[in-house]
């Protein structure tokens, strides 16, 4: 049965990856009820104060759901906020099976949801799929745990690690398709951040251009000049780890940090990024203004190197995209 079990867990990540762009700070999750006569309902979470994945699937099922098998990749929720329980809806809908993906560290459910579940009789199986689902839930379930965004760090530079080309009549590194992509992962934030000295030299805008979904919060750390198109914005001067804390209590759950070598080395080095997102482009930059991704003292011998895996490697037109999970790094053992 494990295998059905995953082909309908994949079905219900499938209709979480809608729930994405709209869910918000809710997280987004997918559910499936299967009926006993094999139909199949997809639901996912709506906008915040409108149904959960659960709830919208068992809707579609009506009395269909009666003797019914729901999957979840969430732990369904065991709270009344601005909808009701869950656990309520499928207790009260006669399901006689819940699968879940992942367990919900949100401090109003951390396993109630399924202890519920359990106690009105309803067979309950965890963890299926636990480390794709963990992986498309990431930034949530970190917020969850830490009440901190999860802070993406995006670098563009050339294949020879400088954050600039050199080029003045060419202020792109990368081209028009790694450049959509990075509208996509603006849509997939709350927050985005660049330095002061960003916004006087380039005069970004950070908002959602190529790509379906909404524009994120603006953040610049220092003061924005007057007139600049980052504005309205929230200028910040404050310590970094302060303004994660006041972005969590905020409901943000990702922080994107997308420009400039000094804001990008001090959120690395005070250990606060949770991916590094580097589009990497296959260029070299101009001999003597190569500018490189983080500043200050590059010298170390090789036990100081961080060490990890790529999370994913995406080609996107004539450039590559490399994730690595903050995670993954470690500091081998030096060897002699």
């Amino acid at each position: 049965m494990q295998h059905i079990d995953d082909e309908l867990m994949r079905v219900a990540m499938h209709a979480a990856s809608r729930a994405r762009l709209i869910s918000r700070p809710n997280p987004w999750v997918g559910a499936v009820v299967v009926a006993a006569d094999g139909r199949r309902f997809v639901g996912h979470t709506h906008a915040p104060g409108d149904m959960h994945a659960e709830i919208h699937a068992l809707r579609q099922a009506g009395d269909a759901a009666r003797g019914a098998t729901v999957y979840s990749t969430l732990e369904p929720c065991n709270h009344t906020g601005r909808t009701g329980p869950c656990t309520e809806a499928i207790i009260d809908a006669g399901v006689n099976r819940v699968v879940v993906g992942v367990h919900d560290p949100d401090p109003r459910v951390s396993g109630t949801g399924i202890e519920r579940l359990r106690n009105a009789g309803i067979d309950v199986l965890a963890g299926v799929l636990h480390d794709e689902i963990h992986e498309q839930l990431a930034p949530y379930l970190h917020h969850r745990r830490t009440s901190r965004p999860w802070v993406v760090l995006k670098m563009a530079m050339t294949v020879d690690g400088s954050i600039t080309s050199g080029d003045p009549h060419s202020p792109w590194i990368t081209g028009t398709e790694a450049r959509r992509r990075v509208h996509e992962l603006r849509a997939e934030s709350d927050a985005i951040l660049v330095g002061a000295g960003t916004v006087r030299t380039d005069d970004p805008q950070l908002t959602v251009r190529d790509a379906d979904g909404p524009s994120p919060r603006r953040i610049v750390l220092g003061s924005a000049p007057a007139g600049a198109r980052i504005h309205p914005c929230t200028e910040w001067s404050g310590p970094l780890p302060d303004l994660l804390d006041d972005l969590g209590r905020d409901g943000v759950i990702q922080l994107m940090v997308e420009g400039g070598a000094r804001v990008a080395t001090s959120f690395h080095e005070a250990g606060l990024v949770n991916r590094y997102v580097f589009h990497i482009a296959p260029t070299l930059a101009e001999p003597g203004k190569r500018v490189p991704a983080f500043v200050g003292d590059t010298h170390g011998v090789l036990g100081d190197v961080m060490r990890g895996r790529f999370r994913s490697v995406t080609t996107y037109g004539r450039d590559v995209e490399v994730v690595v999970d903050a995670a993954d790094l470690t500091k081998p053992e030096q060897t002699r």
